[in-house]
């Protein structure tokens, strides 16, 4: 499993939504993967100061400085690697 497909699966992972063969190649990605270990930590710190937001809560602005948030974490903490 590359970062980029690891960050696609996040919400799944975090829903228990994986297949079990997912599940098995997300978490031993996870251990071989400094940067995606992290990524996921902030996710579940972010959802967890969140709780749950609403998307349509959220104005377009705030909608793209989180995206430009998330994208400058992925390129400064190595999850754009494979």
């Amino acid at each position: 499993m590359t970062c980029n497909e690891l960050v696609e699966l996040v919400t799944a992972y975090l829903e228990g939504a994986l297949s079990t063969e997912d599940r098995a190649a997300f978490e031993q990605h996870l251990a071989l993967c400094p940067g995606c270990d992290r990524y996921l930590t902030q996710f579940q710190v972010t959802i967890d100061l969140l709780g749950e937001l609403p998307e349509e809560s959220v104005s377009a602005p705030a909608r793209e400085r989180l995206l430009e948030a998330f994208g400058e974490f992925r390129r400064t903490s190595g999850d754009d690697a494979t």
